[in-house]
């Protein structure tokens, strides 16, 4: 059996937080894989959560609808700015993503999702994320041999599907369109090219990002990312070290932690 079917949805809690997001303020998470162990298309050398347990692109009902809904409906919401799709892996490998973000959107928040493009040239994922109101694309290289040696994709994937499926979705959103870049060592000097992809797709906004949760690849200095920042200069971005994270009490510090850890 598949591991991602077992026990689906009975290892962990759908929802959780919420975090103290420097993009979305007092973030509520909604996770629709749930495991403790990774699953997702890509292997990011700096991902928070470590190493994938699972590197797959075969969408699945990792999570159970009505888990999501229940979970949604007895969370206090009140202390949220936002409802974030986010968690243990890559949320458009959930095959009801879109069911998920349309419950999620019945209570008075804004509702963004957080993916790492891989799964953008599929029309299906396309339709299924135009329900949101944010959507965070992750961008972080302007070339393949990077693209392969930063994200480590799943079998198929290339930068040139990455990129048509942005340029698609694009065309195709009429929400926010965020472009997250993570920035280390190994794509710094890629900047002023990752600019330039960015004014072709036309984003609405761009986030600036290095890692400073914990990870296996340190951090850029504040002066490597403000060279980073002079590349996008014009450009609506928000940047890492600039950002202000607010004061959150989680509803589980457990529940939180193994998605976010400190």
């Amino acid at each position: 059996m598949f591991p991602a079917q077992q026990g689906r949805g009975s290892l962990m809690k759908t929802i959780y937080g919420p975090v103290p997001s420097w993009r979305f303020g007092r973030s509520l998470g909604v996770d629709p894989i749930c495991r403790k162990g990774k699953i997702c298309s890509f292997d990011c050398t700096y991902c928070q959560l470590g190493r994938t347990r699972v590197k797959t692109t075969k969408r699945e009902e990792y999570v159970d609808l009505q888990n999501v809904e229940r979970g949604l409906a007895t969370a206090d919401k009140s202390t949220s700015d936002i409802i974030t799709f986010s968690g243990t892996g890559e949320p458009t490998l959930n095959s009801r993503i879109g069911e998920m973000i349309i419950s999620a959107k019945k209570y008075a928040l804004p509702v963004a999702v957080l993916t790492n493009s891989s799964m953008l040239h599929l029309p299906e994922v396309r339709s299924a994320l135009s329900k949101a109101d944010i959507v965070s694309a992750k961008l972080d290289a302007s070339d393949e041999r990077t693209f392969q040696e930063i994200n480590r994709p799943a079998n198929g994937i290339t930068l040139e599907s990455v990129l048509e499926g942005l340029m698609s979705f694009r065309k195709e959103f009429s929400g926010k369109l965020a472009l997250q870049m993570m920035f280390i060592e190994a794509n710094k000097e890629s900047a002023c090219a990752m600019a330039g992809i960015v004014r072709e797709i036309g984003a609405d906004e761009i986030q600036l990002d290095t890692p400073l949760r914990p990870s296996s690849v340190p951090p850029l200095k504040r002066e490597e990312m403000t060279g980073v920042e002079k590349e996008f200069s014009g450009m609506p971005f928000i940047s890492v070290y600039k950002s202000k994270r607010p004061d959150v009490a989680p509803l589980d510090n457990l529940e939180t932690r193994q998605r976010r850890p400190e």
